[in-house]
């Protein structure tokens, strides 16, 4: 654990240090949207800013490094993470977040821990980190600038459509849908047509 709280520019410096440059940039990126999205959204800007700056900290750790550092921090691995273990740098990324960056606020370190496949009942920061990491503006690919308009709009309705798009794009690839994606996308589809 940190012993003295960094600022965020420091948090920044930490950061850039560990990334390469085009994930860096990234993650200052879906910091700033973050913070755009929490001020429409009433959420805490500092931590959607933090949880922003830091939600990829642990992306540049290869698949057998992330499982070992699951171990040594007693997080459970699924079978779908033990195969992709890509996924799992949200919940290690949490980890680095508490003990190199000093944060303590459970908020943000969920928001980091589940950036990547979502979960049901997201909390509205969980929301911002998601959608603020999938339309960053770096970002480019087909239909994002409906989701980016989404998003500004309608958070529900963002979100939803990047579930919706990140599962068709795992289908084609051919690889396995974590069932935490799945079932952040049924409980978004079932709480929005129960209102």
């Amino acid at each position: 654990m940190a012993e003295v709280k960094l600022t965020l520019e420091e948090m920044k410096e930490k950061l850039k240090k560990s990334l390469n440059n085009k994930r860096f940039i990234h993650s200052i990126g879906v910091m700033e949207t973050a913070v755009k999205l929490a001020e429409i959204y009433g959420e805490d800007k500092w931590n959607a800013a933090v949880a922003g700056l830091l939600h990829d900290c642990a992306k540049d750790i290869e698949g057998e490094e992330l499982l070992k550092l699951c171990r040594r921090n007693n997080i459970e691995v699924d079978d779908i993470s033990r195969e992709q273990p890509e996924l799992l740098h949200g919940k290690i990324g949490a980890c680095i977040a508490r003990e190199e960056y000093g944060i303590e606020d459970q908020r943000v370190l969920d928001a980091i821990r589940h950036h990547t496949m979502g979960r049901e009942n997201m909390s509205l920061l969980e929301k911002i980190i998601y959608i603020a990491d999938y339309i960053e503006p770096n970002r480019n690919y087909p239909g994002i600038e409906k989701v980016r308009k989404a998003a500004f709009t309608n958070l529900d309705e963002a979100v939803l459509m990047s579930l919706d798009n990140t599962i068709r794009c795992v289908i084609t690839k051919g690889v396995l849908i974590h069932p935490d994606t799945v079932n952040a996308r049924n409980y978004l589809v079932f709480s929005n047509n129960c209102r």
